[in-house]
């Protein structure tokens, strides 16, 4: 197994912070301080800094601090003892990645180096709400694993945003040009069948240690499970946009496709949006955030990082200890945590040992 590890991060007009730098542990960093303080501004910038993304997919006009009009995040990662200094950097129009002092020709050469995988209240949405959340979780994970995938997803979205636009606009011009929209569906077939045969993979591999890590976390007395529920119900995605042509220019919008696979959860086989109570969506959310760390972990043979914000207020005292428990048995790798009760951070970090630094934000 490889290994990797962000020694320090600087950041610069970044959400609240003009100028900011801390030193890391290769291990455990806790970040501890009041609510707005900026704690979780630092784990975004983290995210960022691997995937060159928010983690709630905010447009990087939003991640510049107020008043400035760009932003730059660098680190120094150690991965396998080599150093490597990465820079991600927004100037309001472009943003760039440089590694070393070389800046990457496209970001998509850079996505899934540093594999990272976050867990936020937030995240809640995966299991509460519509298919767009877990979509997005399906597709972070296999960005960072293929960048065939990455391209593939790329193409489809442009070609699918195309299609709805001319659907609608056929529709507002009262005209029909059958060949144009033929060019079209055969270009985002193409895509489609990448997407749908990877999602497939991705989750018959991620049910096993899914299920696996919620008992770990809820006991084994619940049975909880997830498949995919694809957007399309023939392989031929081609000829499913044929029979649905005419419900698609009624709707003026694509009805059938990649676009509405779902991961759908269930509990004892009722679903859990439905049925399941607080607790267990809770749960659920560890279970598949943690998951989704072991999928890339063990495709990667690298361990990602790990951001936990502010969870430990979210989650009863038992789920925090079976939570503990589960990382230090599984060894995760490098873990980032944020709480509001600086006694309650350093009960957990001292469970990993003295490999841990804390950070006071807001002082």
């Amino acid at each position: 197994m490889l290994s990797v590890h962000l020694e320090s991060l600087l950041v610069t007009h970044f959400k609240n912070y003009a100028h900011h730098c801390i030193e890391l542990s290769p291990r455990l960093n806790g970040l501890v301080g009041p609510n707005g303080t900026g704690k979780t501004n630092l784990l975004e910038a983290v995210h960022v800094l691997c995937l060159t993304r928010s983690h709630r997919g905010l447009s990087d006009r939003y991640l510049v601090q107020r008043g400035a009009d760009f932003y730059r995040i660098e680190g120094l990662f150690r991965r396998n003892d080599a150093p490597e200094r990465i820079a991600v950097k927004y100037d309001g129009r472009r943003k760039e990645v440089v590694r070393d002092g070389v800046p990457y020709e496209r970001l998509t050469d850079y996505i899934g180096r540093f594999p990272v995988v976050m867990i936020s209240p937030d995240d809640i949405a995966l299991v509460r709400e519509g298919s767009e959340e877990r979509r997005r979780l399906m597709d972070v994970t296999l960005c960072q694993l293929s960048p065939n995938y990455l391209h593939q997803l790329t193409v489809y979205t442009s070609l699918l945003k195309q299609r709805n636009a001319l659907l609608k606009a056929f529709a507002e011009q009262r005209r029909f040009d059958a060949l144009l929209l033929d060019a079209f569906d055969r270009q985002m077939a193409a895509s489609a069948v990448v997407l749908w045969q990877e999602r497939r993979s991705f989750a018959q591999s991620l049910s096993p240690i899914f299920q696996s890590i919620y008992a770990e976390i809820a006991g084994p007395a619940e049975a909880a499970a997830l498949h995919l529920e694809p957007g399309n119900s023939s392989n031929d995605f081609l000829a499913e946009l044929a029979a649905y042509r005419e419900r698609d220019r009624a709707l003026q919008r694509t009805t059938v496709g990649p676009h509405r696979d779902d991961l759908e959860l269930t509990l004892d086989g009722q679903p859990v949006k439905k049925y399941a109570s607080q607790g267990q969506m809770k749960s659920f959310l560890l279970a598949l955030r943690l998951s989704q760390y072991e999928i890339l972990r063990q495709e990667k043979h690298l361990p990602p990082l790990l951001l936990l914000d502010d969870i430990f207020d979210k989650l009863d005292e038992r789920r925090v200890q079976r939570l503990i428990d589960l990382l230090w048995r599984r060894n995760f790798g490098q873990i980032f945590i944020t709480d509001t009760h600086r006694p309650r951070l350093e009960g957990v970090v001292k469970a990993f040992g003295t490999d841990y630094r804390i950070y006071a934000t807001g002082s």
